[in-house]
């Protein structure tokens, strides 16, 4: 910001607040204006866009403390409540512009250590004042100190959250969010994303001095839980109850998918509990590939047996009655 606009506008009466408010003050009138005059609740409106970007530019200093105490300086100077007293021996009660420019350029006159003196009596290095107008070092541009600029800053980077549903996350949906200074944001959130995963919305943080960028918004999603798929990478998980006799048998069974539809998937006769069977290409689908449907098989023990299936079962116990299917357990356990 050019020392010049410090110069000619007051930002205290830009936000309605008096010189000595806290940082709590001015954020939360800061917050109560930006809401008030956002170009959103008043579209078309050029007068409320232009006092939307004189709020962002008055809270940008005044929320900055080293910018505020710049700012206070120079406000005491513009109504001439001040006076430049050169350091040197024999130096009178005022000392010229000329002497303040030789000492800032290292010319003659002025011993080392020029202050800037408030009406009130608090010193403050000029060289450090004007230094901060432009960019610190001492250098000016365009030749003059107070034609010195810094630059125009970029808005603040913000901080957002936003919950969805597993489906959302995979698959990818628009979600409208509310700013803090109660304006609407739309944005597309992308298939694929994940819990906990930060997304950046440029241009949709705060405001930037006027010419400069807006900063950047950072949207943090959260992943409601599904109730039957899970996610592995790109993968969806899913756990496949099958029953005995199919396991056993063999069988071909139906499988969910997460848009509601189905898929049968061939269960291999004496397939074990804990095998996993792949569905190519009925994953989470994002650019940089499509995932997987993996269906964790689940053998399901029958809590109640019929009369004829406790005879069925106990004649298969008979056939396999001298197996041991934990020996191989228990021999690696002695190793």
């Amino acid at each position: 910001m050019a020392s010049q606009d410090w110069f000619e506008k007051d930002f205290y009466a830009i936000l309605g607040v008096p010189s000595d408010a806290d940082d709590k003050t001015i954020k939360s009138t800061y917050r109560k204006l930006a809401r008030e005059w956002h170009p959103d609740s008043k579209p078309g409106d050029t007068a409320a866009e232009k006092k939307f970007k004189e709020i962002g530019e008055a809270y940008a200093v005044l929320s900055d403390s080293e910018q505020r105490k710049q700012y206070d300086a120079v406000r005491a100077m513009s109504r001439g409540g001040a006076r430049f007293t050169a350091g040197g021996p024999g130096a009178g009660g005022g000392a010229g512009f000329e002497d303040l420019f030789a000492q800032m350029f290292g010319g003659g006159g002025g011993g080392g250590g020029t202050r800037f003196t408030t009406s009130g009596g608090q010193g403050i290095n000029i060289e450090d004042l004007l230094g901060g107008f432009g960019g610190g070092g001492g250098q000016y541009a365009g030749g003059s100190p107070f034609g010195a600029t810094r630059g125009p800053r970029k808005g603040r980077d913000v901080e957002a959250r936003t919950t969805i549903d597993f489906t959302q996350a995979a698959t990818g949906d628009t979600v409208t969010l509310q700013t803090p200074e109660g304006g609407r944001i739309t944005t597309r959130i992308p298939a694929g994303v994940k819990d906990g995963q930060k997304i950046r919305l440029r241009g949709k943080g705060m405001p930037g001095d006027p010419g400069a960028p807006n900063g950047d918004l950072m949207l943090v999603v959260s992943v409601r839980p599904h109730p039957v798929f899970d996610r592995d990478g790109n993968n969806l998980t899913v756990d496949l109850p099958v029953t005995f006799a199919e396991a056993a048998l063999g069988a071909t069974v139906t499988v969910p998918t997460l848009d509601g539809g189905t898929v049968r998937v061939k269960v291999a006769p004496g397939t074990p509990s804990g095998r996993v069977l792949r569905v190519k290409g009925r994953g989470i689908q994002t650019k940089n590939g499509t995932g997987d449907l993996l269906a964790k098989v689940n053998v399901v023990v029958p809590q109640r047996l019929s009369d004829k299936a406790r005879e069925a079962v106990e004649a298969l116990a008979a056939e396999e009655d001298g197996a041991d299917p934990r020996a191989e357990l228990l021999q690696r356990a002695r190793e």
